[in-house]
């Protein structure tokens, strides 16, 4: 990765951390729970997506390097909390899907976020079981 990407990755990191802890607690905000590909425990992410059907999309800002892609590659069975409500699915890396093209699909304040955050984007969809 070149260095100014690097150091981008770091910087948006360290910020989403925080970030992140807080927008955990909120009831209705979009998570994605993976199983930690180390420990074993559920890790939940905030994230921006938008339910299409019976699957969930969404973009990574950093593509594989994304913590919870690297989960999903070790087990992609995961749950998406929608409105308050948990829902169990499958998660699919797609790394033939036009990611660009995709977050002019997803909501609007997320998808300027991704965009002006990330490096790597990557498409993941979560074909939702119930």
């Amino acid at each position: 990765m070149p260095r100014h990407n690097e150091r981008k990755y770091r910087i948006v990191a360290a910020f989403q951390r925080r970030l992140n802890a807080v927008m955990r607690r909120l009831p209705t905000h979009t998570l994605l729970e993976t199983t930690g590909r180390t420990s074993g425990l559920p890790r939940r992410t905030p994230l921006g997506g938008r339910r299409v059907g019976d699957s969930f999309w969404l973009v990574s800002e950093f593509g594989e390097r994304s913590q919870y892609v690297r989960n999903i590659k070790a087990d992609p069975r995961v749950r998406v909390r929608l409105r308050g409500r948990w829902h169990t699915g499958v998660a699919h890396l797609l790394p033939d899907d036009d990611p660009v093209a995709r977050l002019r699909s997803l909501p609007r304040v997320n998808s300027v976020g991704v965009r002006a955050m990330g490096a790597q984007l990557l498409t993941v969809r979560v074909d939702l079981t119930d």
